[in-house]
């Protein structure tokens, strides 16, 4: 279109300039899931010891972050529709780095909260969200779900990277010099990839399954209950990244040993996200998401259950962590599959809202009720619960015009 930065569906396809993108998109989704999301579970015990704030109290910054994740998601959402992702991305790796500095230089409660209030915001702009709605759009229906695995792959492999790297800055730095570095990283590799990696031009808004707009949508049946099952869902599958540290740590294990364990639950990710492509073949939108769900909630019953030996549990994680890596897919191609690509950006941003609200809310109900409970095994069992109502409620989730 002359004097515009958008473009028809499909103008870009076979172009080398999506091929591009998605290469930038899977270093910059490593890196910021790697320092964003991985470091803190690793830092938490050593924030905690250090400053002399509870542990419920240090979670409950990083469920505050996850909440306004949230809630600036939305108004995201609107932003990559209508523009694109370049100037999103870009603002959320500045922003990130200064959150961080923000963290690092607290001395006060309210202070790091303030830091994390910001993180929150950073990661609206940098994480999964924008990078779907990017390789949604500029790779079609035909390639976008192919884009998306290479991605998650790729994501998937942040908490391999960098919980141990984490960890062995922790080993010889203090938890705020280990932010600190970990920022300049995060900065040097996601500002420039942002800015100079994502200027395609942006494809016009594609003709949608559903001919009505996103508020109706939105308020429809099927939407409520895909929000509430995969809400509900997100308990079983993410409160267990945070929550596995003080797990193996009631199991008689170290931070470094849980630490590792979260790593190679990275590595489950990326063996489970390469299943994804043959389950779209064989199952339907309704049967892959109530199986996905169903498979979440025996992973999280099994860590629960499962008392030792060491390698026992790292297998029990291994296997949370495929299902871990299956699930973001789902999460990824939910809106897509049912309702077209035509308002994915908003869309999407008002599916993942309440999905981040119980993320966030996990951990930090995670710690609360273990100490009602008698410890996280118990915690694991309830979580596990809700993953199996939230597989059926999925079965409803589903439209009748969509194959499923």
């Amino acid at each position: 279109m002359p004097g515009s930065d958008l473009v028809r569906p499909g103008v870009l396809r076979g172009h080398a300039g999506p091929r591009r993108v998605l290469a930038v998109l899977c270093l910059t989704q490593i890196t910021g899931w790697g320092v964003l999301f991985y470091g803190f579970p690793v830092l938490a015990p050593a924030i905690g010891a250090g400053t002399g704030w509870s542990g419920t109290a240090v979670i409950g910054a990083f469920s505050v972050a996850q909440l306004v994740m949230a809630v600036v998601g939305v108004p995201v959402g609107r932003l990559l529709d209508r523009h694109g992702p370049r100037v999103v991305m870009t603002t959320g790796s500045v922003l990130s780095v200064a959150a961080l500095a923000v963290v690092a230089s607290a001395r006060s409660l309210p202070w790091f909260y303030a830091g994390w209030v910001l993180v929150g915001v950073a990661m609206a702009g940098v994480l999964y969200q924008p990078a779907f709605a990017a390789l949604t759009r500029w790779h079609g229906p035909e390639r976008r779900v192919a884009a998306l695995t290479v991605v998650t792959l790729a994501g998937g492999l942040a908490s391999t990277v960098f919980a141990p790297l984490t960890a062995g800055l922790a080993a010889h730095l203090d938890w705020r010099q280990t932010y600190l570095v970990l920022a300049g990283l995060l900065g040097v590799i996601t500002v420039p990839a942002h800015l100079f990696g994502l200027r395609l031009p942006w494809p016009e808004q594609p003709a949608g399954v559903d001919t009505r707009g996103p508020t109706a949508i939105a308020r429809s049946r099927p939407f409520v209950l895909l929000v509430t099952a995969m809400s509900l869902g997100a308990l079983a599958v993410y409160a267990i990244v945070v929550a596995l540290v003080p797990l193996f740590a009631e199991r008689g294990l170290s931070t470094t040993t849980a630490a590792w364990a979260l790593g190679l639950g990275g590595v489950g990710q990326v063996v489970g996200r390469l299943g994804y492509g043959p389950l779209v073949a064989r199952a339907g939108v309704r049967g892959r998401t109530a199986g996905v769900l169903l498979t979440a909630a025996a992973t999280t019953l099994l860590l629960g259950l499962v008392p030792g030996p060491a390698f026992a549990l790292v297998a029990a994680a291994v296997l949370a962590g495929v299902v871990r890596g299956i699930f973001t897919l789902v999460q990824a191609t939910a809106v897509a599959d049912r309702w077209g690509t035509a308002h994915y950006g908003r869309l999407s941003g008002i599916l993942h809202a309440p999905l981040a609200v119980t993320s966030a809310v996990a951990p930090w109900a995670a710690a609360a009720l273990a100490g009602q409970l008698g410890g996280y095994p118990a915690v694991f069992t309830v979580l596990a619960a809700l993953g199996v109502v939230a597989a059926v409620v999925s079965l409803k989730s589903v439209p009748h015009y969509t194959p499923g």
